[in-house]
């Protein structure tokens, strides 16, 4: 079959009234997640190790957790003063704590976005997966390990000596430590303006929290199991995000640049059910789509993507875009990479 390309007009058309954010729905959304996922991680401190209250709270709290995490995609495409306080509130409550603040993500995020740079050496979110060697699966199943330790010793550590020493040290962290890539080639400029403000004064945050939580376990006032039940619900949510992170694209991009039609084509879109909404929340289930139509909320993709099936014909390359389950997804990544090979 021959596939058409998805007019952007005529999509933008059949979507015109679902590209204005509802405050209520993120404020209600990314809070309530963050309340939930912080009283479950609390429980799970108290509890038994290993007992049936231990895990149940483990789990909800690394899924919600993960939910209130997964605002720092909203929270780069919003434009500046569409919710205002939301940014601010987010990283006291869900970044600084979870040493992810906004900046990591905000200012490179729209890298991944730009039409001469995704799928590029460029593009901080993008490895090609889909094509040789499939060992690179590999790895991407192992940094969740290492990353919960990796960004708490960048805000314990590296932040305030690059602070107070600056020089190659906070050229190194800025470029090199200051992402949150999969491509850990991508190295980013020194912010200005308005993002360099937001970026001190939350690192600066981030960094006293990790130190005040260290000094609580030193001096006995936290036990030990607050570091290891953070680590562990920080892993889980990693292993979750990493493959969510693996269903978003097909990845068989090998570095040239790709027009919008084929950065469509090279997305994927997991409509599935409740179970979808749990390791790909936030409307990250619709990947496809919002590479698209990137400033289509979160809570307004699933809307949007009804009208576009129901608008395109049945030989639109938007219906490339759609996986039957998150196992299809990655059986999918994993044989073309191997098929590659051959």
């Amino acid at each position: 079959m021959t596939y058409e390309p998805v007019p952007l007009k005529q999509a933008r058309d059949v979507c015109a009234d679902l590209f204005e954010p509802n405050p209520v729905i993120y404020w209600v959304d990314a809070f309530g997640s963050a309340a939930i996922g912080w009283t479950a991680f609390a429980t799970s401190v108290a509890a038994t190790p290993f007992s049936a209250t231990h895990l149940i709270a483990t789990g909800v709290a690394v899924f919600a957790l993960y939910r209130a995490i997964l605002f720092i995609h909203e929270l780069s495409h919003l434009a500046k003063g569409r919710l205002p306080g939301f940014n601010a509130a987010w990283d006291v409550v869900v970044g600084c704590p979870l040493a992810l603040p906004s900046f990591m993500y905000h200012g490179t995020h729209l890298d991944h976005h730009r039409k001469t740079v995704y799928g590029t050496p460029g593009d901080p979110e993008y490895v090609p997966y889909g094509v040789p060697p499939a060992t690179k699966l590999v790895r991407a199943l192992v940094e969740p390990f290492l990353a919960p330790i990796a960004l708490f010793a960048r805000f314990l550590v590296l932040a305030p000596l690059s602070l107070v020493l600056g020089g190659r040290l906070r050229d190194f962290v800025t470029a090199s430590a200051s992402t949150l890539a999969i491509n850990l080639a991508y190295r980013r400029e020194a912010p200005k303006g308005a993002l360099r403000t937001r970026w001190l004064w939350t690192e600066t945050l981030a960094a006293a929290m990790a130190v005040g939580v260290v000094v609580a376990v030193i001096v006995e006032f936290w036990p030990v199991r607050v570091l290891l039940q953070w680590y562990v619900t920080s892993a889980c949510i990693a292993h979750v995000n990493n493959i969510r992170t693996l269903a978003a694209h097909r990845y068989r991009n090998a570095g040239g640049e790709m027009d919008v039609q084929g950065q469509l084509a090279d997305s994927v879109n997991n409509p599935g059910g409740w179970i979808t909404e749990l390791w790909a929340p936030v409307g990250l289930r619709w990947h496809g789509l919002h590479h698209f139509l990137p400033d289509v909320p979160y809570h307004n993709l699933g809307k949007a993507h009804r009208r576009l099936m129901n608008a395109l014909p049945v030989n639109s390359v938007y219906r490339t875009t759609l996986s039957s389950s998150l196992g299809a997804s990655l059986l999918g990544l994993w044989r073309a990479a191997r098929r590659s090979v051959a």
